[in-house]
């Protein structure tokens, strides 16, 4: 999972699952030598602690997903959501019947009314949508597809090559330099519209913020999301779109590359 694509939210709900899980294991009462802690009430851990876990690990995992899974009619985070409201309405119950609450149940308590406040808020408060983590400072911006230090490098040229219209002479797509304008427009692109594949080389890029990536069968939902501050491989080049990879394997088509950092 890329810790970036996680909201201020998200942290919230981490947070609080992880109070959840060191209060199961404070002791709750103490009788002579015996000490018992949540884990000795089977009904109580599992449906407040282990409940509280699991909902929080929906609804970050529900983030991670392109496309939204469903459980019995719900999608993920939704499910994730109820499971969180639900740890609390009975940690709620076991508070109230105790005679006396400890410190256990109190964390318990705490944790569990931070997991469902956060789940419910984070896609109602702007300031929970946040990014959890920034992204780094970009450096200097280059020219599309520029290589650092290197004036008038072209998207997708080896090192030495000009790219098309070079030297101030505006030369249509698919001409070479020195190639007259009148023949490159008698042979015109190449097959595919795409650059030949001999003048272009893989290369790691970054996008400037977050962009779909989608299927390399011309499919109209998303498979991926690609990150800012991750780097991701171009393999192909498609016209004015690229075909990346990400670093699970998967490859899809980024059709809006504006802006993209080279490395």
């Amino acid at each position: 999972m890329n810790i970036r694509s996680l909201t201020r939210g998200d942290g919230v709900v981490i947070g609080a699952a992880v109070l959840l899980f060191v209060a199961s294991f404070i002791n709750t009462s103490t009788i002579g030598n015996y000490s018992s802690n949540a884990w000795d009430s089977l009904g109580f851990v599992m449906s407040v602690h282990v409940a509280g876990v699991v909902a929080a690990a929906l609804i970050v995992t529900s983030r991670s997903l392109p496309q939204p899974k469903k459980i019995a009619g719900l999608e993920l985070g939704q499910f994730g959501t109820a499971l969180s409201v639900f740890s609390l309405w009975t940690t709620l119950w076991y508070l109230l019947d105790a005679g006396s609450a400890g410190a256990a149940l109190i964390l318990t308590f705490l944790g569990a009314a931070i997991l469902a406040g956060g789940a419910i808020a984070t896609p109602l408060v702007p300031a929970l949508k946040g990014a959890l983590v920034g992204a780094p400072k970009p450096q200097a911006p280059q020219p599309y597809g520029g290589q650092p230090g290197i004036p008038g490098q072209g998207y997708g040229y080896p090192a030495g090559q000009q790219p098309y219209g070079a030297q101030g002479q505006p030369q249509p797509y698919g001409a070479q330099p020195g190639q007259p304008a009148a023949a490159a427009q008698q042979s015109g692109p190449s097959q595919g519209g795409a650059a030949p594949a001999g003048d272009f080389s893989p290369f790691w890029f970054a996008v400037p913020v977050a962009r779909p990536l989608f299927g390399e069968d011309g499919s109209p939902a998303p498979i991926a999301e690609l990150a800012p501050g991750t780097w991701y491989l171009a393999v192909e080049q498609r016209g004015p779109s690229l075909v990346a990879q990400t670093q699970d394997g998967r490859r899809g088509v980024l059709q809006d590359t504006s802006g993209i950092q080279r490395g």
